[in-house]
């Protein structure tokens, strides 16, 4: 028979409480009709449809965060002491705290560091100091750099409350151009445990939405400015809607290392380069670091979503462990020896956790091994893996071992596996090294984190090897999963049709004798060569927005078009512009400038400070400022500067801070190319004044109630008017409750 463990994740169907990649979430939701009209009170202020009768009747209710189920089975797991998980069934009740670093490789770091830290933090401090109610962020002991903070107050609270509205614009401008990565405390943890280099070829197996990958991207591009990594991500995810979610957020970083890949990560297809010590052999690309971050039931992030207190059930994972083994499996595949993997998930679950691991641990033997994470993050709290634990029915009936479970349930739930192995075995897996981050320990969300290492090929792998030396008759195959290079054919005819649902356009990369090229090296004096440079255009005459990436990248890319279902890769370099006088027909592109500036020579202006920020300041499109404004040394550069595409790249002297934007000299002025929120970055940074940009939604508000209030009173007033309800010959006022009386009203009733 086959459980359901044994489905594929396509085959599977939803269940209550299972976190699935994508969703259905309803945005924009209309209010219901059955609401009325919006009720204000006698200050003119919206009253909250919960609070009016009608919505008392709808039964709009906060979801009651309890289970009994959930309380009886995490109990029994005894993962902690009993006096330990009141503490975290206390926590898990309440709403989760809000938390945020700093991107780790920019050179603008610790600039940013000392702007949060001296002045909106200050801030609070100074509040909190005049007997204020706030809640002041505090560093992350356990993060590198202390760029790290975590507010303990929630995300609803920080919107709502007006003494955070200036740290709340700054962290959303900041998120949005990508220099601050608003992620939760314990996803955080993955990343930082792997310890990725710039060499390393990365994958993430299900990496959206991607505040993860970001932080494996920083890693590799963790090197001097203007050096470019030898490594890559590719960053994967089976849902093509999060893959573009994905996209949209890992563009922010501006890296040229990164594949956006579509697969299922249980039967991930492996990715061929050529193997240089076999000419006209690709030979599988093996990964040095893999994080595998697996689909789970989800219930560590209680705090956040509470609707999974109600349709919490100890069968949710029984449903989801046959894939995240596969998933893990797969990973030690696709690892390479002395390579190292994460497998973490965001349940409590022994079933998703220890369970997995232990039948990983028994099928590999010595190939591969736990590995201790207390060295890598110091100060931080945790429980040890299990070594015991038991399983569930749906009716939360408690299983120590297999052979208690009634024979229906065996059949189609709860399999094998799923339970702890015999202690003379558990005790040589070494569980106990996985970390289990309890809510409690540093007020955050569930999360279990393993790291593995793989120190020579896994049984089955060197089976294959085996059977195919037989087979070849040689004792010199390398790899048993190796292909000859085949000759190119020419295009095959396509029909109507094929491959739907997989439109994608094509990624053509520059052969050395492109025609555009020469001319854009030329002006710009770039340094980098034009076989890594790609187009994303069907017409391949076009060529409209120019990309690229490093020569790793380019090597996958290359071999893998009909294997790899390649979302997105390559960083923007420039795009085609208007000629205005200009020799050149291309601009550099501000969405790339962080990756293509420092291989620019040619077309560079370097502004001082006081112009830098005229040039930040200036941000109405129809009047940039005059040439003639600035100072006599940038003037004479801009000068003896021809018109068209440039980079401003100003460096601070005492700090050596670098900041590059994109713009366009004219014969008489200069624009920068912008937007609002790189501006305020780039402002924040060198120290100006960026309040005309700050708006205080709080005052707005009551700006607008004050003048909706008034505008009713008169709109009343007029209607009353109208009506004759105001009428000094014939009306006549009642002392008593000042309602006006009309003579022939009580005829008329």
């Amino acid at each position: 028979f086959t459980s359901t463990r044994d489905l594929s994740p396509r085959q599977q169907m939803p269940q209550p409480g299972i976190r699935h990649k994508g969703g259905n979430r309803r945005r924009g939701k209309k209010r219901d009709r059955r609401l009325g009209d919006v009720k204000y009170d006698e200050n003119g202020k919206q009253i909250d449809d919960r609070d009016t009768r009608q919505g008392a009747n709808l039964g709009f209710k906060d979801i009651v965060r309890v289970n009994p189920m959930f309380e009886k089975f995490y109990r029994a797991q005894k993962f902690c002491s009993d006096e330990e998980f009141d503490q975290t069934m206390e926590v898990l009740k309440t709403d989760l705290p809000a938390s945020f670093r700093i991107t780790g490789t920019r050179s603008h770091a610790d600039g940013l560091l000392k702007i949060i830290e001296g002045q909106y933090f200050k801030e609070l401090t100074e509040f909190l100091a005049k007997g204020g109610n706030v809640v002041i962020p505090k560093v992350l002991p356990w993060y590198p750099d202390s760029l790290a903070y975590q507010l303990n107050a929630t995300r609803k609270d920080i919107r709502r409350e007006e003494i955070y509205f200036k740290l709340h614009n700054f962290l959303v401008a900041e998120t949005d151009c990508g220099s601050i990565s608003r992620q939760e405390t314990v996803s955080m943890i993955p990343p930082l445990v792997l310890g990725v280099e710039p060499h390393h070829r990365v994958l993430d197996m299900c990496a959206a939405p991607g505040s993860k990958t970001t932080q494996l991207m920083e890693a590799v591009h963790d090197l001097p400015e203007g050096e470019m990594p030898t490594g890559f991500v590719v960053a994967n995810d089976s849902d093509n809607a999060r893959c573009y979610m994905l996209t949209h957020q890992v563009k922010r970083l501006q890296s040229p290392c990164i594949l956006i890949t579509n697969h299922d990560a249980a039967c991930m297809p492996n990715i061929y380069i050529p193997d240089p010590e076999r000419p006209g052999k690709n030979t599988p690309v093996k990964f040095d670091r893999i994080l595998c971050d697996v689909p789970c039931t989800g219930d560590g992030t209680l705090r956040k979503n509470a609707d999974i207190w109600p349709k919490w059930n100890p069968v949710n994972s029984v449903n989801l462990h046959g894939v995240q083994y596969r998933i893990a499996k797969r990973g030690l595949e696709m690892l390479a020896v002395g390579g190292r993997m994460v497998y973490s998930t965001c349940s409590f679950n022994p079933i998703e956790d220890e369970a997995v691991l232990a039948r990983i641990l028994q099928e590999t033997g010595d190939s591969v091994r736990l590995v201790e994470i207390k060295d890598k993050l110091p100060g931080l709290k945790y429980s040890p893996g299990l070594t015991t634990w038991q399983c569930a029915s749906k009716q939360c009936d408690l299983y120590s071992k297999f052979e208690d479970v009634p024979e229906q349930i065996a059949k189609v739930q709860i399999r094998p596996t799923m339970f702890p192995p015999p202690p003379e075995i558990a005790e040589n897996l070494g569980l106990e090294k996985c970390a289990r981050l309890l809510p409690h320990h540093q007020n955050t969300g569930g999360f279990f984190v393993a790291l593995l290492e793989k120190v020579a090929l896994c049984p089955w792998e060197s089976e294959r090897k085996a059977k195919k030396r037989e087979a070849d008759g040689t004792e010199n195959a390398d790899d048993d999963d190796d292909e000859e290079i085949p000759d190119p054919e020419p295009p095959k005819k396509k029909f109507k049709g094929q491959n739907r649902g997989f439109r994608e356009d094509p990624i053509i990369y520059f052969d050395e004798n492109e025609e555009v090229f020469p001319e854009i090296q030329k002006y710009f004096g770039l340094s980098l060569p034009a076989s890594i440079f790609l187009t994303r255009c069907r017409d391949e005459t076009k060529k409209k927005n120019l990309y690229f990436t490093n020569p790793a990248v380019k090597e996958v890319v290359e071999n893998n078009r009909e294997r790899m279902r390649l979302i997105n890769t390559g960083v923007k370099a420039f795009t085609r512009a208007d000629n205005k006088g200009s020799n050149c027909d291309y601009r550099i592109a501000q969405e790339g400038c962080l990756s293509t500036v420092p291989f620019i020579k040619n077309r560079v202006l370097r502004p001082g400070k006081e112009d830098m920020l005229k040039i930040l300041q200036s941000s109405e499109i129809q009047k940039p400022p005059e040439i003639r404004h600035f100072t006599e040394d940038f003037r004479h550069a801009c000068d003896a500067m021809e018109t068209g595409s440039v980079a401003y790249v100003y460096k601070e002297a005492d700090t050596g801070m670098s900041i590059e934007i994109v713009g366009w000299k004219g014969k008489d002025t200069l624009r920068a190319y912008v937007v609002k929120n790189e501006r305020l970055h780039y402002l924040r940074l060198m120290g100006a004044d960026t309040s005309m940009w700050e708006v205080n939604k709080f005052e707005e508000k009551k700006e607008k109630d004050k003048e909706r209030k008034e505008a009713r009173e008169n709109r009343d007033s007029s209607q009353g008017v109208e009506n004759g309800d105001i009428d000094n010959s014939n009306g006549d006022v009642d002392d008593t409750n000042g309602d006006i009386k009309v003579p022939g009203d009580e005829d008329h009733s």
